[in-house]
């Protein structure tokens, strides 16, 4: 630390911080437009000047711009005389002189750091009097719509889509004061992380466009701190509420996950909470007639449904919270729960647990895995199943660059110089996988191969890091030698990462990334840490709480040992082919289901309970670092519309079984469940003991899930009523439905629902609920590592069988960031982004068939025919034909199974 002087008094600040940052984390006000703590320092926009003395005796000093000069200890600083003041509002006048002045009509307004800096620099005559340059704005998809007009050249957007997340397809072209922010031309964004530009903009260029569909202000919304459930990493984010709809999906700050970047999928893909035809009322089949129900009713149909059958399977869901989970199990009883994985799935889970709970192994949180040197991904498609960790990656192997960087006395913030030596110098990457990623234009060797083949190979780098190891045959001479030089690499970097996970389906990847993590920790050289990627977002949290695989739940039908199931946020026509599933169901008054969408396996019941969505409750997830994670329920549905008869999962399951065993209601609220299961599973006690029960208060008030600002209460529901009813109370959380309540932050308070903080409107005002800017949160992350005080026993090597027969074509799973993953194929902005399934083949197996780029081939695989339309993959092996498991129509009971015979389909 560094002692300074500004504005006549002394601080202490960070010696790696540049002066504008020292100055932001003190709390002091500096309006800045080009600096951002991601990216560093560029010095592009002016505005952050402040004025240096030589000495306490020195009244003229000059004039510095801040983002681009090092904390030096003595340093003396004035940020508020007169000349800094005077520079600073000449500027933000000259960045304004093209500026349509537009906020009345702004999607940004009353969210936009330009506003906010305009005001701090009390700007507010115009002296410019002629024509404006003006621009044509560019249609860049569906999600973000473009403004250029509006922009003030801080070089933000480039900056962070080409430097930081490596996208390829937006540049700025011309020079001095004609500039342009954009495509070459009209086109959709191809990066994953595209929609970070809305909120790195600090005007209006770049907004939301999901959101524009039904506008408005940001203190129109009311918020509530959730998480993201399209993937498992577990990405925090702010959900904006107005009249019972989802509007916006923001960041929300956490320093150990995301940061201040989400992906497009967890960003765009909310809308399937709001469908219109969503289940709202209990319904029956009496009679085959439908029936609805009131609540009441729906009580005793369930109890029936349980005094009908003797013997019910309860099957649960890795898309919904362990406290629906443990409920169902509650319900059903231990030897009648199933998990709903397939038996690949929860043989990979199984593995993964156990290392978690057994291995000595280090688990990465999502920012961690940025600082390691070198990194072997096996098996995974991080940009389509996970794409957060795909950014973070990036991030690793540039990592390199501000390393040496710092070695010459360059400080990590100065971007110009990081971004040039980074062309040169970056950290090892190595892939293996059955065709190509998007990470293969960062990777040192990609190694291309079937599942078995990649174990294979992986297996080699094993035993090349401890001879104790098996050692591998029928490897070729190249693949000896890259098995040696990889193995050295990780070996000699001081920091090794290795990635894999369940998306393959395969225990041998698991198993022999698990053996190399192992086989160089036992050289105590350095240090390696292992990240597991599952395919949902409480896939963990499932496994923690067991249960039977959905093809035991089948083979006991079939058996006759199950004569009834409940199926609760589950669609069981994504894990087997609509020929079983329809076998299942055939008999519909042995099928109660729970869910808030119309899937096939809802349509298909005699009983059905519809139940709240994510964003409309409360509940806890289980991220892939092992964190315990609370999302927090945004709007009460049942006070919007009062005709509608939703619940909570858990909810209905403990009504009926109450009503059923004549016991008194005990789980009043979420608190009552999570004490329930944390007292059966000792694992879960953390979450208890850690994160904030419905009683915690600040200063005896609840915490505000609306902003100061907010309007319109009364008019809520006007169209019902002119009275003003009184808001819903959250007997679940600490939260309260309006802007009453406490919204600062706090040290004690870490679930922050929406950014804000007086004079920062914008998503900087996180900057005012950090430690340091861009460091922890004052209160610390939210969440509560479940695995980190398990005692551990010593690290075991697994056995790796490789079975090989090459008769068949194998399907093999690809992913794509849009289309894949379950509730988002609901939303119909994600829709209108999923491309046409299509089968991916090899070049030799197409030359082979005689297929060309537009063929169409034709196949049966479960009972089914498929004909799909190809595409040739240059680095595909023969004999293997991808599929886009996780799409309406391709369960992953299609993974692993042979075909015979593939034919081109003529029409």
């Amino acid at each position: 630390m560094s002692k300074i002087y500004i504005n006549k008094k002394e601080y202490y600040a960070n010696k790696s911080h540049n002066l504008l940052q020292a100055c932001l984390s003190i709390g002091l006000d500096i309006p800045y437009f080009c600096w951002h703590p991601q990216l560093g320092s560029v010095g592009s926009c002016r505005q952050c000047a402040v004025t240096q003395y030589d000495s306490l005796s020195d009244s003229k000093g000059r004039l510095i711009m801040s983002c681009m000069t090092p904390i030096v200890d003595g340093s003396i600083i004035s940020t508020n005389d007169k000349v800094s003041k005077t520079f600073r509002q000449n500027i933000v006048e000259l960045l304004l002189t093209n500026h349509p002045h537009d906020c009345p009509v702004c999607e940004e307004g009353g969210n936009c750091h330009l506003q906010d800096v305009t005001v701090m620099n009390k700007h507010h005559i115009r002296n410019y009097r002629f024509p404006k340059r003006t621009h044509k704005n560019q249609y860049l998809g569906s999600f973000i719509k473009h403004e250029m007009n509006r922009c003030i050249g801080c070089y933000r957007c480039v900056r962070y889509y080409k430097d930081y997340a490596d996208g390829r397809d937006l540049n700025v072209y011309g020079s001095n004061s004609n500039i342009y922010f954009g495509r070459v031309e009209d086109g959709i964004l191809e990066n994953e992380h595209s929609g970070n530009l809305v909120e790195i903009c600090p005007t209006g260029v770049f907004t939301d466009k999901t959101h524009s569909k039904k506008y408005n202000r940001k203190w129109d919304m009311q918020y509530a701190p959730s998480i993201c459930q399209s993937c498992s990493v577990g990405c925090n984010i702010s959900i904006g509420e107005r009249y019972g709809e989802i509007r916006r999906v923001e960041n929300r700050y956490h320093y150990n996950i995301n940061h201040y970047f989400i992906c497009d999928l967890g960003r765009f893909g909310y809308s399937h909470s709001d469908l219109k035809n969503r289940p709202r009322n209990p319904s029956c089949l009496i009679d085959e007639k439908l029936k609805i129900l009131n609540l009441n009713e729906a009580i005793k149909e369930g109890v029936n449904f349980f005094r009908r059958h003797k013997n019910i399977i309860g099957v649960g869901s890795s898309r919904t919270s362990v406290e629906n989970n443990f409920a169902l199990k509650e319900l059903v009883g231990e030897n009648n729960f199933s998990h709903g994985m397939s038996s690949k799935e929860e043989s990979c889970l199984k593995l993964i647990l156990n290392v978690f709970k057994n291995n000595n192994l280090y688990i990465p949180s999502l920012r961690e895995i940025e600082s390691y040197d070198s990194i072997l991904i096996l098996g995974e498609d991080l940009t389509q199943t996970s794409p957060r960790v795909a950014l973070a990656v990036r991030q690793a192997i540039k990592k390199k660059a501000k390393d040496i960087a710092e070695f010459n006395g360059i400080p990590r913030w100065n971007a110009t110089v990081i971004s040039n030596i980074s062309e040169n110098h970056k950290n090892s990457l190595y892939i293996t996988h059955t065709h190509e990623t998007k990470l293969d234009d960062i990777s040192e060797w990609s190694y291309f191969a079937s599942i078995n083949d990649q174990s294979k190979f992986g297996s080699a780098i094993a035993h090349n890091l401890d001879n104790d190891l098996p050692v591998v045959e029928n490897l070729n001479s190249f693949l000896l030698e890259k098995a040696i030089c990889i193995s050295k690499k990780l070996l000699n970097a001081k920091k090794t990462l290795i990635i894999s996970g369940t998306n393959s389906f395969s225990t041998s990847i698991i198993k022999t990334a698990i053996n190399i993590a192992i086989s160089i920790k036992k050289h105590k050289k350095n240090h390696v840490a292992m990240t597991f990627l599952t395919s949902s977002s409480n896939a963990l949290g499932l496994g923690l709480i067991g249960g039977i695989s959905i093809d035991q739940v089948y083979r006991r039908l079939n058996q006759k040992q199950a004569d009834a199931i409940i199926f609760m946020e589950y669609d069981l026509y994504r894990y087997f082919s609509q020929y079983d599933c329809d076998n299942i169901l055939k008999k519909k008054t042995n099928v109660l289901v729970i869910d808030h969408i119309y899937t096939e396996t809802y349509k298909n019941s005699m009983l059905s309970l519809p139940c709240l969505n994510f964003s409309e409750s409360s509940g806890t997830v289980i991220n892939f670092e092992g964190r315990a994670q609370r999302f927090f329920q945004v709007y009460d549905p049942m006070f919007i519309d009062q005709k509608n008869c939703l619940y909570e999962s858990w909810k209905w399951l403990h009504f009926i079984q109450c009503k059923l065993l004549n016991k008194k209601i005990s789980w009043l609220n979420l608190d009552d469940v999570i004490t329930s299961y944390s007292n059966k599973y000792p694992i879960f006690k953390t979450i208890k003991t850690s994160l904030p029960n419905a009683d915690f208060r600040i200063k005896n008030q609840k915490i505000a899930r609306s902003p100061n600002r907010y309007s319109g209460r009364t008019a809520l529901k006007s169209h019902i009523d002119i009275h003003e009813s009184s808001q819903p109370q959250d007997i679940n959380t600490m939260f309260s439905f309006s802007m009453e309540g406490f919204s600062q932050p706090n040290k004690s308070f870490e679930y922050i629902p929406f950014a804000w903080f007086p004079s920062w409107n914008s998503p900087q005002a996180w900057n005012k609920f950090q430690k340091e800017v861009g460091k922890e949160l004052i209160s610390g992350d939210s969440g509560v590592h479940l695995f980190k005080e398990n005692p551990k026993i010593s690290d075991i090597y697994l056995n790796c069988k490789i079975n090989i027969e090459k008769k068949y074509w194998y399907i093999i799973p690809y992913y794509r960031i849009f289309g894949h993953e379950e509730l988002t194929q609901y939303s119909s902005i994600i829709k209108e982004n999923i491309a046409r399934p299509y089968a991916l083949i090899s070049k030799s197996d197409a030359l082979e068939i005689g297929l060309k780029k537009d063929s169409i081939i034709k196949f049966n695989c479960l009972n089914k025919n498929f004909c799909l339309n190809i595409r040739i993959s240059e680095n595909l092996h023969s004999q293997q034909i991808g599929l886009p498991i996780g799409r309406k129509g391709f369960p992953s009971a299609l993974v692993g199974k042979k075909i015979k015979y593939i034919r081109e389909f003529i029409q």
